[in-house]
């Protein structure tokens, strides 16, 4: 960019962070500064001009906060137009007596042109604007302008919870949530400005008419009292300068209130104002009947044929055109059906390749139709996009079917072939969660969450204000399936990677770390290293999106005698900080359940005499292990507080096993994963009842 592009966007920005200013000074100007007549014409024609642009830009509005700066437009046009009124009135009662277009020639064309030179007719013609501007589009602006503030400001608590559900089904990023509740925060706010702007209009319209009376009644006196004119005299100069300042002034304000009324009165949608009303009136049924009463008109005795009937023909032209054109559209070319051979099998006729499945009852069909909008299936692709960029790799496809074996309102979730979820939902009802702290209860069908376990009630749709107002939590039928998948896609990630998706993790690092990724496979790690290790670390809730730390990780501790879970062991303290920011932000110390100290050593001793066995504390001890940890965790639960239990590295992984089917959802960490800087909080301390018994006298 060179420096003279540089200045002129400098220049560019200074002009028009300068514009509003100056306009301002400009309103002042005329409001206390004699002008000269010229001044007075540009400052008319400018007027019209702005109103006619603002008119302009709310037609082609797709939704009302296309044009969010109206409400303060409006603002300065009036302050504008009301002040070349104030000049304008100067002008008339000093030089008024002069002639005509003693307040420019704009004044004087309005007052020629639009009334004729008649200031009786002036005057009628005024009346007639005021009414339709003050008490008919003012007046129902202002109106729709009041309830749809209201209304506004009423939906909003739904509208917020609406996001948190499309938020934590994952069909909307945390970006694009703040992008939608600062847009329903910019909603409330326009229409509680153009609630009060249209009290400018109404105010605006009642100044015109005190202004008209002042300019009369102050013209009539000076004429008589100053400058020695007759009544009639002064009436003819003066009211024909007052009438044509007014219907200078009206028009613009009619133009406004109308700009007013076509925001206000808008509905969101994709098309502007043109479009949207010309697609809903492209209906040839609706044509005929006006064709055919038109014509109906057009042939009785003492109608005006000559009028009506082209306009007749002028309606079966256009319905017989939107007739032909819908043929047109619904014709669909239909392909000759290939004849299925029975005796042909394939491969996909006895195998199902999806990883990832959706079965549903023929009840739930509606979720998921496509000529009904299928809510569940923007929500699947919705949380697809989302925990694929959490996990780190490209989450499968979900196969959506219907299952004649389920019941009609039932679903089942697969992810490998096998079945990992299955719950029943209603899709004509909501769900209302018990949130933990209900003001009442309402009545419905009782069941369960099937993500979180928690009480429900199944109600009809009329009842969300008054679950809302019980301090229930609201859900529709797909956030509930939409919510449980996510949560069982992010318990199972490790089922669905494998070799095909740890290549393209492999190739996607050599594109930015070649070296690294050349160093870490074939040697020392073979591909179903790399996959198994992947999974270990999926399997216990580290995503793989910082895949090239990771990997760096997986270089560093990789020997060629070392098992796959002695590796991931060595891996989870390289990458100690990634596993930690999980938990808890980076500036929070992190919330740990530890062992006793003399506990950990009878641990440690007792998983050398296990050796390499899979499940080495013993069943009695374990268990006794999970019912205090699980105890100690309870209290950290109930808060919502994220914590970990620490242990030695020796112990880690087999505690990881023991407590994992109990609490799923607290990682197990050893000391050497937590980095140096990392404050901790030890939140409890389980052990002692005599070391558990000497563990169990060392696992017997």
């Amino acid at each position: 960019m060179t420096r003279s592009d540089v200045n002129g966007k400098i220049w560019s920005r200074t002009a028009k962070g300068a514009a509003m200013p100056l306009a301002i000074l400009a309103v002042v100007m005329f409001m206390m500064v004699p002008v000269p007549a010229i001044m007075l014409d540009i400052g008319f024609v400018t007027n019209i001009m702005i109103s006619l642009a603002v008119v302009m830009i709310a037609l082609n509005a797709a939704k009302p906060l296309d044009f969010s700066s109206f409400p303060t437009v409006l603002l300065f046009a009036t302050l504008l137009r009301l002040a070349l009124n104030v000049a304008s009135t100067r002008v008339v009662l000093v030089d008024g007596h002069t002639g005509s277009d003693a307040a420019g020639h704009v004044i004087e064309a309005f007052g020629n042109f639009m009334i004729g030179g008649d200031y009786v007719v002036g005057i009628f013609v005024f009346a007639i604007l005021m009414i339709i501007n003050l008490m008919v589009i003012t007046k129902g602006a202002g109106r729709v302008s009041e309830v749809s503030a209201r209304f506004t400001l009423d939906a909003m608590p739904g509208k917020q919870m609406a996001i948190d559900a499309d938020l934590n089904a994952g069909l909307l990023t945390a970006e694009e949530a703040k992008l939608r509740r600062a847009e329903i925060a910019t909603e409330a706010d326009f229409y509680g400005s153009m609630d009060g702007a249209s009290k400018f209009v109404k105010g605006d319209a009642v100044a015109g008419i005190l202004i008209l009376v002042i300019n009369i009644v102050g013209g009539i006196i000076l004429g008589v009292v100053s400058h020695g004119l007759d009544i009639g005299q002064a009436a003819q100069t003066y009211v024909l300068l007052a009438i044509g300042d007014a219907l200078v002034a009206q028009v613009p304000a009619l133009l406004l209130s109308i700009a007013a009324a076509a925001i206000v009165t808008r509905v969101k949608s994709e098309d502007d104002l043109g479009g949207q009303i010309s697609s809903q009136f492209s209906v040839g049924k609706a044509w005929f009947p006006v064709a055919g009463i038109l014509t109906f008109l057009g042939v009785l005795p003492g109608m005006p044929h000559m009028i009506i009937l082209p306009a007749a023909g002028i309606s079966w032209f256009i319905a017989l055109k939107l007739r032909k054109a819908s043929q047109v559209a619904a014709e669909v070319p239909a392909e000759m059906p290939v004849p299925e051979n029975p005796a042909h099998i394939e491969w996909a006729d006895v195998s199902d390749g999806a990883v990832l499945g959706l079965e549903i009852g023929y009840g739930l069909i509606n979720l998921v139709d496509e000529r009904k909008d299928a809510p569940l299936i923007g929500r699947i692709t919705g949380i697809r996009r989302q925990l694929s960029r959490e996990l780190g790799f490209v989450v499968p496809m979900i196969r959506v079917k219907d299952n004649l074996a389920l019941g009609a309102n039932q679903y089942r979730i697969t992810i490998a072939g096998a079945v990992v979820g299955e719950d029943e939902i209603w899709p004509e009802e909501l769900l209302a969660l018990d949130s933990g702290d209900l003001t009442g209860t309402i009545a419905g069908r009782r069941a369960m969450d099937p993500t979180f376990g928690l009480e429900a009630v199944w109600i009809d749709t009329s009842m969300r204000s008054e679950a809302v107002v019980a301090g229930y939590t609201v859900v529709d039928p797909s956030t509930v399936v939409a919510t449980h998948l996510n949560h069982l896609i992010v318990n199972n990630a490790a089922e669905m990677f494998g070799m095909d998706e740890a290549k393209k993790l492999l190739d996607t690092l050599k594109e930015v770390a070649p070296q690294l990724a050349d160093g870490l496979t074939p040697q020392p790690l073979t591909l179903a290293q790399v996959t198994a290790l992947c999974r270990l670390l999926l399997a216990e809730g580290i995503p793989l999106k910082d895949f090239r730390r990771i990997a760096e990780a997986m270089v560093a501790v990789a020997r060629p005698d070392m098992s796959v879970d002695l590796l991931c062991e060595a891996v989870r303290q390289k990458i100690g900080s990634l596993i930690i920011q999980n938990i808890v932000p980076v500036k929070m110390p992190l919330p740990v359940i530890t062992l006793d100290g003399e506990l950990e050593g009878l641990l440690a001793q007792a998983m050398r005499v296990a050796g390499d066995s899979q499940h080495p504390i013993e069943p009695a001890l374990g268990q006794r292990l999970i019912e205090q940890v699980s105890a100690a965790a309870q209290p950290l639960m109930a808060q919502a507080r994220s914590f970990a239990i620490v242990t030695s590295p020796v112990a880690r992984r087999a505690l990881a096993r023991l407590f994992k089917p109990h609490l799923p959802e607290t990682p197990v960490l050893s000391f050497l994963e937590i980095p140096d800087g990392k404050p901790v909080e030890v939140v409890a301390v389980v052990g002692n009842e005599s070391r558990i018994n000497r563990v169990e006298r060392l696992a017997a």
